[in-house]
């Protein structure tokens, strides 16, 4: 049996952007592998390598899970957990740290992207957490990860890392294979369509949290920055804002960009942006509904402690046998 697995920090509201690129991916591989079983966390030991509140983060870790359950998560395919119950993670992300090189660690594009922005303070852990991020997925002998553009540089330091382990200690991690979705792997920004749609903006105008309410959302999609063409067409270098809009109409509905592009051809953009509109509106509502019967009820811990359970003595018995591999301990 293949098993697929996927984590999303809890660092901030989740947008329209995590909803395609990750959440709404996970539920279409389900369908499309039904024998397969899937590990899904809430990977909140990643929020804290920046300053989070706790209590603001608690809230935001339960809220993470109910969301990918009300999505509509086929719940006996689906071991959810939170990351940070399972000791383990953070176990062998260190002993992966010992295999990892500062040169790979260094090339890690979204560490200078983040270490850019904030030029003072900045942790350890936000240079080292790759090493983490390998041990998540190397730690359920993931066979596939569902990535998008901006995760891959990681994945790849993932395969190298494992690869690296089984050269010296023998075959022991499963090196995992991508997956990539061909529609939605990146939304922009909704105001600015040259940066990655964030969760963790200072601005809301230019991201669409699943928790807003329909009129906000059908007003965002409809002052999302376009151009002076007119021209509904998908042209990411000349018409970048229209391209995104496009990628959510077509990640959102399972057409083709070349289909939608045809039935407004010759129209303007209102009446794009009003279908649109009601299209994102009438995704997010019904799942929005859902999400306040999951928290204001025990459905949600009690499929908690469950996954807790199973991912734990998965996890326990992999960095048991690591640490043998490696020589650390009395062999028993």
């Amino acid at each position: 049996m293949k098993r697929i697995l996927s984590g999303i920090q809890p660092s901030g509201t989740l947008t329209l952007g995590n909803y395609i690129g990750a959440i709404k991916q996970f539920v279409e591989l389900q369908k499309q592998h039904p024998d397969a079983e899937f590990y899904l966390f809430v990977a909140d030991l990643h929020a804290i390598t920046t300053e989070q509140e706790p209590k603001d983060l608690r809230q935001r870790i339960r809220q993470v899970a109910a969301m990918y359950i009300a999505s509509g998560l086929s719940l006996e395919q689906t071991t959810i957990f939170i990351q940070s119950e399972i000791k383990e993670h953070a176990e062998l992300g260190y002993l992966l740290q010992c295999h990892t090189y500062m040169g790979e660690l260094e090339r890690m594009t979204q560490f200078k992207d983040k270490s850019k922005k904030q030029t003072t303070g900045i942790t350890a852990s936000l240079f080292t957490y790759p090493a983490l991020m390998a041990a998540d997925i190397l730690l359920y002998d993931a066979d596939y990860v569902p990535v998008g553009e901006d995760q891959k540089q990681h994945l790849e330091l993932t395969r190298d890392i494992a690869s690296r382990f089984n050269n010296r200690y023998g075959d022991f991690f499963k090196v995992p294979e991508p997956l990539i979705p061909k529609v939605g792997a990146r939304i922009m920004d909704l105001q600015n369509p040259a940066k990655k749609m964030s969760k963790s903006d200072a601005s809301d105008k230019g991201y669409i949290s699943l928790l807003d309410e329909e009129t906000s959302i059908k007003k965002k999609i409809r002052s999302a920055v376009t151009d002076s063409l007119g021209i509904v067409a998908f042209d990411p270098e000349n018409q970048p804002g229209v391209a995104n809009l496009l990628t959510i109409y077509a990640s959102l509905t399972d057409s083709t960009i070349e289909a939608i592009t045809k039935k407004y051809q010759g129209k303007g953009y209102q009446e794009f942006k009003n279908d649109l509109a009601d299209i994102v509106a009438n995704t997010i509502m019904p799942i929005q509904k859902r999400f306040f019967e999951i928290m204001g009820s025990k459905e949600l811990e009690n499929l908690l402690d469950k996954g807790k359970e199973a991912a734990q003595m998965v996890a326990y018995r992999k960095v048991e046998k690591c640490k043998q591999k490696i020589g650390l301990g009395r062999k028993k």
